[in-house]
């Protein structure tokens, strides 16, 4: 498999070679800005088709990048994201066809209106353009990224990391394979053809190519694309979840929802990092929390009270409250009440996801309306926080910014709008 045509080219002239890729998907944005929803669902469901036909050589091509990820000494939370395997491949697939069965956004009327000079105004979704989205080292966002753009009547060009370099070529040509049996251009989904990072600097550039810039990596890339993209973007920073279980929590749900927060999957960008545990119950709801961390493998760095209550418990630092570990390892501090709590995650938190446990509503809501992150929720595990489980399909990432997208980008955040204004041979006095 090569990708459906971009085998890894010559990085000689890397302007060259993003010049004529911002070209094409500029091209293929036009084409795809008046596509027929129809036309768009029969390439994503032949997409996931493909994905199925052509597992055993996608996990044949991510072998060779898990190979080259153990000789670079990759983590294992690093490790677990690049894997694919039957099941996420399965998981691709299905997150394209529940992409495909969505409502297409394009051409909604978001709002209408009548002005007493006789104008009738519509405001009217419409596609952004292109996007460009840079991520690391899950190859799945090929998939999802893609696919979502697409949906949205975008062309995109995505820049995967190096380590996944096979993996994702290998994806993107069975989305190739989609869309060509749509009859829709291959440029409406590209790759950058090299593992060059000059590339990833040329793309910040190309305002006359590139809308919109998502970056969906660790905190070292998306605050280089912050500091030097000349194109908008989609902000996010870093995933710095919280559970915060209230003195009111249930201990058996406290239990259940902690565990599965940090433990699930370590290298989400929803996985907890921090928990804090209301000062009235540590003494009762916390012990077993921490046995059941531990056992499962969890490094635990805690305040005073936590490692009194525990002798396997590390001392946190400062560093720790601020830290986006992804990996097997959870900060545990005690604090005074809700608003103890809220202030801790407004000083620590990057606005991703923040969730409290509790039975107290009252309580649930004061700790909802008092923070200002993208995502605030009750009782609930904060891996939760993805597009899928959201009934978007899937997303192209968790945008933690407050202008345009927030949370997560589906295909209505991959839109803006127009406003279509019909008139009689009205004229302005």
């Amino acid at each position: 498999m090569n990708g459906g045509g971009q085998p890894e080219t010559d990085s000689s002239d890397i302007d060259a070679i993003m010049d004529m890729v911002g070209h094409g998907a500029v091209a293929a944005s036009r084409v795809l800005a008046n596509t027929p929803a129809e036309t768009k669902n029969t390439a994503l469901k032949a997409a996931a088709a493909a994905l199925r036909e052509d597992s055993e050589a996608l996990i044949a091509e991510n072998k060779i990048d898990m190979d080259g990820g153990r000789a670079k000494g990759l983590s294992a939370a690093l490790m677990d994201r690049l894997e694919l395997n039957a099941d996420r491949i399965e998981g691709m697939a299905k997150g394209l066809d529940a992409i495909a069965a969505l409502k297409d956004p394009v051409g909604e009327i978001i709002a209408s209106w009548e002005q007493p000079s006789g104008l009738k105004i519509e405001r009217v979704r419409m596609p952004l353009g292109v996007i460009g989205v840079i991520y690391e080292s899950r190859p799945n966002v090929t998939a999802d990224a893609g696919a979502l753009c697409l949906k949205a009547g975008n062309a995109c060009i995505l820049r995967g990391g190096s380590e996944s370099f096979r993996s994702s070529r290998a994806i993107l040509s069975c989305l190739h394979k989609g869309i060509r049996e749509a009859g829709l251009p291959s440029a409406c989904i590209q790759m950058v053809p090299t593992t060059d990072r000059a590339a990833v600097g040329k793309m910040l550039t190309m305002t006359e190519s590139i809308d919109v810039i998502v970056p969906r990596g660790g905190q070292s890339l998306t605050e280089r694309v912050m500091k030097e993209s000349r194109v908008p973007t989609f902000q996010h920073l870093v995933g710095l979840c919280h559970t915060y279980v209230h003195k009111n929590a249930d201990p058996d749900k406290a239990r259940s929802v902690v565990l599965n927060a940090k433990m699930r999957r370590t290298g989400i960008c929803g996985a907890m990092e921090t928990l804090l545990v209301d000062h009235d119950v540590a003494d009762s709801i916390l012990p077993p929390i921490l046995d059941d961390l531990i056992a499962a493998g969890c490094e635990v760095r805690g305040d005073g009270v936590v490692r009194s209550l525990n002798k396997n418990v590390i001392a946190a630092t400062d560093e720790d409250w601020d830290t986006e570990y992804l990996d097997a390892i959870v900060s545990v501090k005690v604090v005074d009440g809700v608003t103890s709590a809220i202030n801790h995650i407004n000083t620590h938190g990057s606005e991703h996801t923040d969730a409290i446990i509790t039975e107290d509503p009252t309580a649930a809501e004061d700790f909802m309306n008092g923070l200002s992150s993208a995502i605030v929720m009750h009782n609930v595990s904060t891996q939760f926080a993805d597009g899928g489980e959201f009934g978007m399909g899937a997303e192209i990432g968790i945008a933690t910014g407050k202008m345009h997208a927030r949370g997560p980008v589906g295909v209505e955040q991959l839109t803006t709008f127009k406003y279509k204004v019909r008139g009689n041979g009205t004229t302005r006095p």
